[in-house]
């Protein structure tokens, strides 16, 4: 299909002026259409058209259709010509990350159910097989528009900017001389042919790793005397590309910088591989692995229950394959056989026109050579209240108030500094902290373990089934261990995803507890990256609902009250069902009423019904959702008063807000919980008020900078579909939070300009 058959033409425009918040423009639209691959049957081709209609009438958006459609405003950033060819590689390889992880998690997870027979309805009303074919039909779309995109706009590119995708023929003499060494030295003793016969298994490929596929045909003297063999005599046998083998051979000329890919120079290669055989073809691939699994917990052994975390890490290796990504050029002998190996059927093969893996495209964008091309984001600012980024003294700092820390425009180092004071101060007596995710090289471990080593009593409750950082995590939770931490890996049956931090220091006449609640992880890395709200405070109300937390999840108690705190798996779910039906009788009531939430994902079902009730009393809901979006906005009599919005650019947006207007008083709260079922059922959880009043009018300011954003908004459409906001008066928030100042913050959200534009529009 056309890349114009995709993209709408329409660049009708409305008014989009800041104090009509809601006239955002949509010229653009880009959707998957769901259509079956190529090779597939009328029989497929008709069901899926089944299925899109039953999509069409289902109230609710499928959750896994919503991940790839968050994916495609990923890929969105890649089209910009605005931005640098590099910035446009950056998103390219992220768009190949979050794929990878579809298919990791998504697809095997539904794996789980046809493999095993089990039945399973989506949230958009498919059962598993006609859902299945679905979801693989709009990722072959997906990942045609994704190589497209790379070959004709982006690979034309590479020359002006100073580099080159190459190939053997474009080496000279003397490069083709290094790169026949590098190969001769360095990788063919690492290579290793794996073949599978009537005497040998058929190898455990790894997954994400780039393998080729040879097909033999038997000696080369045999071919010499005319004596090929037959078809079923052929041999087939994988080499497996190695993973700490770089993806390019860099060769640097005044000029350019030349990135051949690996892949290339082992082709040319492989024959060394295969002394007097003849190979009829080779066949590079990529398989990805089903990696959702679920851990069975012993509540009497935590040694036990990391044994089993490292033996499903193992498992996850070695689970069912869920897609092969294989070059245009293949064998289809040996296709078949893998089909048949493996138990896929042909719509889940992705052929593949380019480079087989995006991800590649990090060893470029990293380059030194390009590191002055790349977006350089401005420097980090103070948080309101403060006057420096730097603070002398993080504990007489916080004494004087809460400070609301907004990453990554405001520094990270206060979190770290408070950690750092706490764990060399001789008045500090205790620190409880919740990780989930950290660092490689953690200084928040660096701390903890500091502090444990003179003498300090250190909690960590360090969550080891943090999807693909399990390793990093039990490594890093048994150094805190071994160093005297009181270590609690979670709690059995559910993951702990709340960030905590809290410090108890000895003044003298007290005790005075400092608190960091947060809706970013405990890591350096990513707090340049994600946009996450971080609360600092000695607010006693605050603090005290935190010692019991901490007393809760690491002592297995029941809490009598939370006063500014709300948990999860504990009433969360409630808490928030109170505080939407709150806003419908103040509606009724005559009181102004209006919800907002900014999150990562909607996928609740209880709390999208009453969302939905909400709406149709008249209640306004504006949702800022980065991904997963399952409810649908502006459907007639059922979702008219629902705006939905996704923000995707530069960063990425991690933040959780929750503001109810509550007749003019709002209740807004920050934390760590999205609207989805995991978070209520299966997760520690929980969400901190903000009674700080330019803490609050901070929070309350982010959200209303969100709703007018105008460069990286996306408007969600009843269908499911996003359209790209455009506008004559762009406003873009990944630059305007390095501005913000006192004056900007509001206490409250303009609903009543909302309901207009709503009624407009209807």
């Amino acid at each position: 299909m056309d890349h114009s058959d995709k993209v709408s033409k329409n660049s009708q425009t409305k008014d989009s002026s800041t104090g009509n918040l809601l006239s955002l423009l949509k010229p653009k639209n880009w959707k998957i259409n769901l259509v079956a691959p190529r090779d597939s049957s009328r029989k497929v081709e008709k069901a899926i058209q089944r299925s899109k209609d039953i999509i069409a009438k289902s109230k609710f958006i499928s959750r896994d259709l919503s991940w790839l459609k968050f994916d495609e405003r990923v890929l969105d950033q890649a089209r910009d010509n605005q931005r640098t060819l590099f910035d446009r590689l950056k998103f390219l390889a992220i768009t190949a990350s979050n794929l990878d992880e579809f298919f990791t998690i998504r697809i095997g997870s539904l794996y789980n159910y046809i493999d095993f027979g089990k039945e399973r309805t989506d949230y958009s009303g498919l059962r598993e097989v006609p859902f299945k074919q679905t979801l693989i039909a709009a990722a072959q779309e997906f990942s045609q528009e994704k190589h497209r995109l790379f070959l004709e706009e982006i690979l034309p590119l590479f020359p002006e900017n100073g580099l080159m995708l190459a190939s053997l023929d474009d080496l000279s003499v003397d490069e083709m001389q290094e790169v026949e060494t590098y190969f001769h030295r360095t990788i063919y003793p690492m290579l290793t042919p794996m073949v599978f016969d009537h005497t040998h298994t058929f190898p455990s490929l790894l997954a994400k790793t780039l393998i080729f596929g040879v097909v033999t045909l038997g000696t080369m003297e045999k071919k010499l005397h005319g004596k090929h063999k037959s078809d079923k005599d052929k041999k087939i046998s994988f080499v497996q590309i190695p993973l700490n083998l770089a993806r390019f051979y860099v060769i640097e000329r005044d000029d350019k910088v030349l990135f051949l890919p690996i892949e290339r120079l082992i082709r040319h290669h492989l024959q060394v591989l295969y002394r007097n055989v003849e190979i009829e073809s080779t066949t590079l691939f990529r398989i990805t692995r089903n990696g959702d699994f679920d851990v069975v917990e012993h509540e009497d052994a935590e040694t036990d229950f990391v044994d089993e975390i490292k033996k499903k890490i193992k498992d996850r290796r070695l689970g069912r394959v869920t897609r092969v990504e294989v070059e245009k050029n293949h064998s289809e002998f040996l296709l078949e056989e893998m089909l048949k190996r493996w138990s896929l059927e042909k719509s889940d093969i992705f052929i593949k026109p380019s480079i087989l893996d995006f991800t590649a495209f990090w060893q470029i964008v990293k380059h030194p050579e390009f590191k002055a091309k790349m977006a350089v984001n401005p420097p980090v600012v103070p948080a309101l209240g403060l006057k420096s980024v730097k603070i002398d003294d993080i504990f007489e700092t916080m004494k004087r108030g809460d400070i609301l820390l907004h990453h990554p425009y405001n520094n990270f180092d206060p979190v770290v500094q408070l950690l750092d004071q706490a764990a060399d101060d001789p008045h500090v007596l205790a620190i409880k902290i919740t990780l989930y995710r950290i660092s490689k090289n953690s200084r928040i471990s660096h701390a903890l373990l500091r502090a444990a080593e003179q003498g300090k009593h250190v909690s960590v409750l360090f969550e080891v089934k943090a999807r693909f950082d399990e390793e990093n995590n039990i490594r890093e939770a048994t150094k805190l261990q071994k160093a005297g931490c009181f270590v609690i890996y979670g709690i059995p049956g559910l993951k702990t995803h709340t960030k905590l931090l809290q410090v108890i220091r000895n003044e003298g006449n007290y005790v005075m507890s400092y608190a960091h609640l947060s809706s970013g992880n405990y890591n350096e890395d990513t707090a340049k990256l994600y946009t996450d709200i971080g609360l600092l405070t000695t607010d006693s109300r605050i603090t005290q609902d935190i010692s019991e937390f901490f007393n809760v999840i690491t002592g297995h108690s029941m809490p009598t009250h939370y006063e500014h705190l709300i948990t999860a798996p504990r009433d969360m779910r409630n808490r928030l069902l109170e505080m939407i039906q709150t806003e419908m009788d103040n509606h009724s009531n005559g009181f102004p009423s209006g919800i907002c939430l900014k999150i990562n994902s909607l996928q609740d079902t209880q709390t999208m019904e009453k969302l939905y009730e909400a709406s149709k009393v008249g209640v306004p809901v504006l949702l800022i959702v980065r991904g997963i979006c399952c409810l649908r906005p502006q459907r007639k009599g059922l979702s008219e008063n629902i705006y939905i919005k996704s923000i995707v650019g530069n960063y990425l947006e991690h933040t959780r807000i929750y503001y109810f207007h509550n007749a003019g008083e709002p209740k807004v709260y920050g934390g760590s919980a999205d609207v989805m079922v995991r978070s209520f059922d299966r997760r520690i959880e929980s969400l901190f008020e903000l009674v700080n009043p330019r803490a609050k009018n901070m929070a309350t300011t982010i959200l209303l900078w969100n709703l007018r954003d105008t460069v990286n908004s996306y408007e969600m459409q009843e269908d499911g579909s996003y359209w790209k906001v455009e506008s004559n008066e762009p406003f873009n928030i990944h630059q305007a939070f390095y501005e913000i100042k006192e004056e900007d913050l509001v206490s409250q959200l303009p609903f009543d300009q909302f309901t207009v534009t709503l009624e407009e529009e209807k």
